[in-house]
């Protein structure tokens, strides 16, 4: 077993140090139609290396006669000592939920949220499986009440190329700042070529915009999901609302004032 690790509370930003801090959001976790947590004491943790945090929770906030241990135990995490499935009739999620083997945070119940990755409202993806805070559903990961997402609306000109082939310029981008993450600059749909691109099926849910739907450059040479769009963004995003994003390093963007 990995060394024994401890967390400590916020603000402790020690490397290799995992912190946390108390909530007071009501936190509602479903699968298979059965509620298996529900509580108003969960403490949200970051753990080393991890781009977003977690709910940890009181055992008696957790429907322990729902979990049972994991008859295949995840590998992937030498922080945690014990798995455990969840259990409802005939269904079973397997290593849904762990006990993690840290000094402050092993007395409580944590939960692996949307175990796919990709998911958000409208997919068939981890379709059984529900997260709310308070009364507002929860898609992807817990949102981090330090992370900040801002959609400003902007004259700046922007350009967007791959080899020879210009597939959007415009002077009325959106550009979002977002915690951790370098600018996003969204084109109105009006000036990019989407003559170019071609939908693809992917689709990958955020808990701060919504869920994204992806273009690939048909080329040449093809470039697979390079640009992605929201239909229909979270309260407070609207502005970016069927613009078309670019990632910076797959495109030649260029912007100037």
């Amino acid at each position: 077993m990995a060394a024994r690790k401890s967390a400590v509370p916020r603000p402790s930003l020690e490397p290799d140090v995992y912190f946390y801090e108390p909530s007071e959001r009501r936190i509602r976790g479903s699968w298979f139609g059965r509620t298996v947590v529900d509580s108003s004491r969960a403490v949200l943790v970051w753990a080393p290396g991890k781009p977003v945090p977690f709910y940890a929770f009181p055992r008696d906030d957790v429907r322990y006669d729902l979990l049972a241990a994991s008859l295949s135990p995840s590998r992937s995490r030498p922080d945690v000592w014990q798995w455990y499935d969840i259990v409802v009739d005939d269904q079973r999620a397997y290593s849904a939920v762990f006990q993690l083997d840290v000094d402050g945070l092993d007395d409580r119940l944590a939960f692996v949220w949307f175990r796919h990755g990709e998911t958000g409202p409208g997919d068939d993806v981890d379709e059984d499986e529900h997260w709310h805070e308070e009364a507002a559903e929860v898609f992807t990961h817990p949102r981090d009440p330090h992370h900040r997402v801002d959609a400003l609306p902007s004259a700046r000109h922007v350009r967007v190329a791959l080899g020879d082939k210009v597939i959007g310029e415009t002077h009325n981008p959106v550009l979002v700042f977002e915690t951790g993450l370098p600018v996003r600059y969204y084109l109105p749909p009006e000036d990019v070529d989407f003559s170019v691109l071609e939908e693809s099926e992917l689709r990958t849910g955020c808990p701060y915009k919504g869920t994204a739907r992806y273009w690939s450059f048909i080329g040449p040479p093809r470039a697979e999901n390079v640009a992605w769009s929201y239909a229909e963004p979270f309260p407070g995003m609207e502005a970016i609302a069927e613009h078309v994003c670019f990632y910076n390093d797959a495109v030649d963007l260029t912007v100037s004032d």
